[in-house]
């Protein structure tokens, strides 16, 4: 069962629409209009009055937050004394609080045009301050008549402001879900205005008029909502911080929002899951914290100015006469949200026990999993996956993107190319790996990643062969030594070679050659030893065509290695080791693309002019590597 009263009021909406404001006035059978604005908003004023004409018999421009009283009674003389007949009030909750405290005293016509998205202009709620205590009421008197919205007056409103205006009216449509006199045709408004005023507020980056609209029409089906039902403990804790502390209206709102949210969620789950669903979340009060952080509003009392000793009168006051709330307002309690709202700390999410049982069911189809170590990592996988998509609210959209790049990641994957190695590389996963392997043997030559561009079964070659194989650049000779930890020499090991050409590509890369080339496999001699003829490597970008690539333009990374040769080790008995040496001097050192460097493996290429140590001719500048590797036992 539920109650539902149809406020009469009238709505002029659009773009434009302040030149309707005589028609409006005259079809109330009005002629004498009192202008009331503020003194940030004369130019708006000017307009209403200009477009008014002979209508406009008074102006007040001294309206001011919170309804002082003592303004009010300024107000009132001027009106009397001007013989008005109705009021036209341009601007946000004050001025549109003004007008209602004259009406409310003397039964004289509204029009109101809205600058911001507070709401309370289709509403018959009037708060007053006096002695510096607001209280509030609501009557059918006080609900204006006419309300004209014109896109184009809320577009003047700053972005920061518009935030905090925004979510003013936010808090109107979240209140009116779990309030006590509820209904379908309130609960579908409501609903409404959360997916505008979200998508409004996510759109004011750019700042677009649609933006702007969606807003503005988010504003007042939010502020319909507020007054076709009552208020809770949000607008209580706001009115008590405003009028007790002078803290400033929508800002306040904004920052109390969230924690309110947190301190109902349990006792109106159904509310907040259905505004998480209108917010494409799935926790309702870190989304609305989220959305407020995201758009550039204030998220602390403390930076609005509340000291933090007063946070305990304002409990005091705020559950005084608590309004009608799911959770009961207790001192105590308020005072803890009053607390985390003042440091501005985001709520914990509140969704996580429904969660927890999820993610212990999913964990528990493991149980008999034959493999024990496959087991172990499933159990511990799940629920790690599952914090992070609670952790970060994750949305259906978001979880879709990840799922449709790691297709694409899939998708692009060859025999000759790896993005999901790259992906691991990019994330610094690989390097995880690889200081984890590592760490087990830690006297032998530092590990490093594998990269995306290691072809198994690489042509078998001499020792003193050229890898280059004639290929552009400077001559590098490589003659190195595998030993074990105790340096003994490990002979006919199998040693996998390769790296980049003159420009950074790989021969994979370059489908114009016939066979592979910088990339060899070798074997040592009795003594350990290996030599063969390459070319200086060189930095090179990975490969930025897929995925992997559009992942670093999005995180403005730079895909560049530094430049290294690779060596795969492997010996009968020996553990085997990948790793690379990394040319001392070289460019991104110390911002590898993939996190691969290690100072143990930074070397000297050493220049070299002259006799070479084969006999080979070289004109000018060649380069020596010399270098040992200790490999483990078994």
């Amino acid at each position: 069962m539920f109650t539902y009263t149809a406020r009469p009021a009238r709505i002029v909406f659009g773009h434009g629409t302040l030149e309707r404001v005589r028609d409006e006035v005259e079809r109330l059978g009005r002629s004498r209009a009192l202008v009331l604005a503020s003194p940030d908003l004369a130019e708006p004023g000017d307009r209403v009055e200009k477009a008014l004409g002979p209508l406009a018999v008074g102006r007040f421009d001294g309206a001011a937050m919170h309804t002082p009283v003592e303004v009010t009674e300024q107000a009132l003389a001027l009106l009397r004394e001007a013989g008005a007949d109705c009021v036209v009030a341009v601007g946000g909750g004050s001025t549109t609080g003004l007008a209602k405290a004259l009406a409310v005293r003397t039964g004289v016509d509204q029009v109101i045009l809205p600058t911001t998205y507070a709401g309370s202009e289709v509403t018959p709620v009037l708060g007053e301050t006096a002695d510096e205590v607001k209280t509030t009421r609501s009557s059918p008197e006080i609900l204006p008549e006419t309300v004209i919205y014109d896109v184009e007056l809320s577009r003047e409103l700053p972005v920061p402001i518009a935030v905090t205006s925004a979510v003013n009216a936010l808090a109107h449509a979240v209140e009116a879900l779990y309030s006590p006199d509820a209904n379908p045709v309130v609960d579908g408004m409501a609903l409404d205005a959360i997916g505008r005023l979200a998508r409004g507020l996510r759109g004011l980056g750019e700042d677009t008029l649609e933006a702007r609209t969606e807003l503005l029409q988010g504003a007042w089906l939010a502020g319909t909502c507020l007054g076709a039902v009552g208020m809770g403990l949000h607008h209580k804790l706001c009115h008590t911080l405003g009028g007790s502390f002078g803290l400033p209206h929508a800002p306040t709102h904004t920052v109390v929002l969230p924690h309110v949210m947190a301190y109902n969620a349990a006792a109106a789950p159904d509310a907040m899951r259905r505004i998480a669903e209108a917010l494409g979340a799935t926790d309702a009060p870190t989304a609305v914290y989220d959305l407020i952080a995201e758009a550039g509003g204030p998220t602390s009392l403390r930076e609005l100015g509340l000291a933090e000793s007063d946070l305990d009168r304002a409990a005091g006051l705020a559950t005084a006469a608590p309004y009608p709330n799911p959770a009961e307002p207790t001192r105590d309690g308020v005072a803890r949200l009053l607390r985390r709202a003042w440091a501005g700390e985001r709520p914990e999410p509140t969704g996580a026990p429904v969660l927890d049982r999820l993610t212990a069911q999913v964990v528990s189809t493991f149980a008999g999993t034959p493999d024990p170590r496959l087991r172990a990592l499933l159990r511990d996988l799940v629920p790690r996956l599952h914090a992070f998509a609670i952790d970060n609210d994750l949305t259906q959209e978001e979880w879709q993107h990840g799922i449709d790049f790691l297709t694409r990641t899939g998708q692009i994957c060859d025999a000759t190319r790896q993005e999901f190695v790259l992906l691991s590389d990019t994330l610094g996963l690989s390097s995880v790996v690889d200081v984890l392997t590592n760490s087990r043997t830690p006297d032998t030559t530092p590990s490093a990643v594998l990269g995306p561009f290691y072809v198994d079964g690489p042509p078998e070659l001499e020792q003193g062969a050229d890898i280059a194989a004639g290929m552009p650049g400077t001559p590098l000779w490589v003659d190195v030594q595998i030993t074990d930890t105790n340096d003994t020499p490990v002979a006919e090991a199998v040693v996998d070679v390769w790296q980049s050409n003159e420009d950074g590509f790989y021969d994979v890369q370059l489908p114009e050659l016939d066979g592979p080339v910088l990339r060899g496999r070798l074997r040592t001699d009795r003594d350990g030893r290996l030599r063969f003829w390459s070319i200086l490597p060189s930095a090179y970008p990975i490969p930025s065509d897929g995925p992997v690539g559009a992942m670093l333009a999005a995180t403005e990374r730079h895909p560049y290695r530094a430049p290294h040769l690779h060596f795969m080790i492997a010996a009968e008995g020996c553990r085997r080791l990948i790793t690379q040496l990394f040319v001392a001097g070289g460019k991104y050192l110390d911002s590898d693309a993939v996190f691969g460097v290690k100072d143990d493996l930074i070397v000297n290429f050493e220049p070299r002019t002259g006799p070479t140590p084969d006999g080979r001719a070289v004109d000018g500048e060649w380069r020596r590597l010399d270098f040992t590797f200790q490999i483990a036992r078994r």
